[in-house]
């Protein structure tokens, strides 16, 4: 399955570009010439070694005369864990409610759907600029604008509660859909739902 994917020469492109920036994040310590914190306000803004800067500063420094070579290698390392702590809870918080919906459904069905539908409505940039106004600046505020921009564009909400409406819609039986035998037995003696989650 990997060797089928990696002939598509966008994946082999993106695969490439994920690993680089892997071992880039990995190694900084080793890869970045100076300290992406250490500031010598006697050489800011030097402009690139292309342009006639020094070769000690490959891509200049700074306001504050910091090496912008040095801070775009350390920056991986930040690049990565927002990438994958956001995308890991939005797609989390995304599948539980399409969880939810499509397997409670009824009353919870129709206020995860309206929820979504409101959340949905609003501009992904307006609720970015709403989120830094009340948790201020931050990597925190980083993560969370992406996960709730992340449940926007994530479309197991809308599969799963899309799902749970067509099954309601049918109105099948509890046979015909597919459960465990313990979810069965549950419900034949009456169980609810949150019940069925302990067996």
């Amino acid at each position: 399955m990997i060797g089928t994917l990696l002939r598509n020469r966008r994946v082999a492109f993106g695969f490439v570009v994920l690993a680089a920036l892997l071992l880039v994040a990995v190694f900084a310590p080793w890869l970045a010439p100076h300290d992406p914190t250490e500031q010598d306000l006697l050489n800011t803004f030097a402009p690139p070694a292309w342009s006639g800067g020094q070769r000690a500063f490959l891509f200049g420094t700074d306001s504050l005369g910091r090496d912008i070579l040095s801070r775009l290698i350390y920056g991986a390392r930040v690049a990565l864990v927002v990438a994958v702590v956001a995308a890991t809870l939005a797609g989390l918080l995304g599948t539980a409610l399409g969880l939810a919906a499509g397997y409670l459904g009824g009353r919870v069905d129709n206020a995860i759907s309206r929820l979504v539908d409101v959340w949905m409505s609003f501009p992904a940039v307006l609720l970015s600029i709403v989120l830094a106004a009340v948790l201020g600046a931050g990597l925190h505020t980083v993560i969370i604008a992406i996960v709730v921009i992340g449940i926007k564009g994530d479309q197991s909400v809308n599969d799963l509660l899309t799902l749970s409406q067509v099954i309601l819609g049918m109105q099948l039986p509890l046979a015909m859909i597919p459960q465990g035998t313990n979810v069965s037995s549950c419900r034949s003696r009456n169980g609810s739902a949150w019940t069925t989650r302990g067996k």
